[in-house]
This record gives C-alpha cells, structure tokens and sequence, in this order.
C-alpha cells in the first residue's frame, strides 16, 4: 500500500510499504479520509519523542470496512486503543487508561495510508448521507467536546456563560462550535494569524479578533504555548475557568498566583473518552456543529507538501484533510 511516512526533522514521504493487516478483533479499514493534527505538526517538526521516525502518522480518520462480513460499512475512528477492564476504563475515563494506544504512536502505525487496522469497538458508523471527510473530523472535535464538557461541567451554576477561545485552529474552531451546540452563544476565538482570523469569519461565521481586554468566566486554550497560557491567565475573571487543551510547550506562562489567590480552576484535558467520541460523532451527523465546510482537501500524495505549507503559516483553512485514494 502507499503510506506517507515520517523519516526525520521536516522530512515526510510519500512511499510503498507493506500493506496494513488486521488481528483478531480487528478490522481492515480502507481510508478515505485522514485529517493532519497539530500532533503530526509537533512529529514533523521533531518535537515529539513518542513518534520516532520512521513512522507512519495520522489519527483523524475515516474509512469502509475492507473485508468479512461488514464490508462497505462506512465507520469514523476513534484511534485511542485502550484496555477496557482498568479502573479508569470500568470508570468511563478511557483516555486515562494506563496502557492505552494510539495509532500513529509505536507500536500501532498510523492512518496517513491506504489501510489501517482497528478493533470494532473503536469504530463508529457513518451514516450515508454523511460525506467521509466531514466524519473523519470526528476526533479532533471529540478533543474539543471533551474539553468543553469538562469546563461547563467546572463553572459556577451562577456564572455567565461567555467564553474566549484562544487558537482559530481545528481544536480552537471545534471548541467554539462545542460551546454553542452546549448552549454558549457569546464566544469570541483569538487568533494572531490574519489570513485565518479572515477565514474564520468569512467561511465559519465565528467572532474572531487578534486580542482581547474583557475578563470571561472560561477561557479555553487551544494551543498550549507560555504567551496563550499567560493570555489565559489575565482573560479569567475570578472564580472563573481555565481548560487547556493545546501542547504547544511544556512549561512557563500561568499566573499560579493569580490562580491561587483568585481561585481559579485550572484544567488540563487529553483527547476525549469513548462516550465524548460517540457523541461528538452523533452531533455531528444531527448537524449540531454546522456544515463543516472549512475544510481543505489534498491528495495523500501531495502530503510532503501541505506539511510545507503549514509549517509556514500559509494554510488558512483550519484542516487539511488528505484522501489517500485520489
């Protein structure tokens, strides 16, 4: 099969390499459409030690079942593979699951191919009138619905229910649709890039704006970087919540005493459970988180290049989708 496959700093490409084969409980997925995440960024730009090279990337995915009984059936992935009988799995916090896997991380290749194998029970089903490319945002936007949960689920019954956004990208853009299919309608992004920012409003018909001067209940940081993790920090009214969501760097940027002396909830949150994915998926074939149509799509092919493209900050739209079978 073809795969685009990491092979070091800035270096992807797009090679033959043996096909995908499933194990028991598994199924043969033939991919129809794989997002590029800001994880794939972080390995491409070699800043991720969990994705040495050479390694095929790519979890936003969705497909039809190639073989057996289910074949044709159109199925989104969740590619979080987990135990199921630890205490956090038995306790529906999945992502917490001490031995979980995910696809794109040794020792499970990843879905920037022809095929990958997936137990069933990480496979939602696709309605038809569903488009492949809109199903394979399943994941990223269970990132954002799993964040925005946890925030509501943190604020004060008595607060307001505004909320900033910091980062336009697909994590940021999903948490805003979040919040307003959970009932959050005064949410404003921040994003310093002015070609998305215009995108964001023109094609997404977000609030968007480069800073902003007024204290919000919660604020969820889509990017995870010293200088957003100290926006966060200033934009919070007191009382207020904080969600962080974005890996960008590991350190530096939160006001610990602020948070302190203002008694500020800091939440960090990884991906989503198993629930959080199948609702997300649910919203999205109900229509919950709008047309979806922000959507850029590329060739598998020409992957090497839209990972160029992003690293120079020239991609307005927030995600490329590749189509491994163009």
């Amino acid at each position: 099969m073809k795969a685009l496959v990491y092979q070091g700093v800035e270096q992807v490409r797009y090679q033959e390499v043996p096909t995908a084969s499933s194990s028991a409980g598994e199924h043969l997925i033939r991919v129809n459409s794989v997002g590029i995440c800001g994880s794939d960024m972080h390995a491409y730009l070699g800043h991720d030690t969990r994705r040495p090279a050479p390694l095929i990337l790519g979890h936003e995915a969705a497909g039809t079942i190639e073989e057996g009984a289910q074949t044709g059936r159109r199925v989104t992935v969740n590619p979080l593979v987990t135990c199921g009988t630890c205490p956090e799995c038995r306790n529906g916090r999945e992502n917490l699951c001490g031995s979980r896997q995910i696809i794109s991380m040794p020792p499970r290749e990843g879905a920037f191919a022809q095929f990958v194998a997936m137990p069933e029970r990480n496979l939602v089903t696709v309605p038809d009138h569903v488009p492949m490319n809109k199903a394979a945002l399943a994941e990223p936007l269970a990132v954002s619905w799993h964040a925005v949960r946890l925030g509501l689920e943190a604020l004060n019954s008595g607060c307001e229910r505004r909320a900033v956004v910091i980062g336009g990208g697909a994590i940021g853009l999903a948490a805003s649709l979040a919040l307003r299919a959970m009932g959050v309608d005064d949410v404003m992004i921040l994003e310093s890039n002015e070609n998305r920012r215009e995108f964001l409003v023109d094609r997404c018909g977000q609030v968007v704006a480069s800073t902003a001067t007024e204290n919000v209940p919660l604020v969820i940081d889509a990017v995870g970087y010293a200088s957003t993790r100290a926006a966060a920090s200033e934009l919070v009214e007191p009382g207020g919540v904080i969600v962080h969501v974005g890996l960008g760097e590991g350190s530096g940027g939160l006001d610990v005493r602020r948070i302190t002396l203002q008694e500020i909830t800091f939440i960090g949150t990884y991906t989503y459970t198993a629930k959080d994915f199948r609702d997300t998926a649910d919203a999205i074939f109900e229509g919950k988180l709008g047309l979806l149509d922000w959507i850029e799509e590329r060739p598998l092919s020409d992957g090497a290049k839209a990972f160029q493209d992003l690293r120079e900050g020239i991609v307005a739209a927030p995600k490329i989708v590749l189509k491994p079978w163009s």
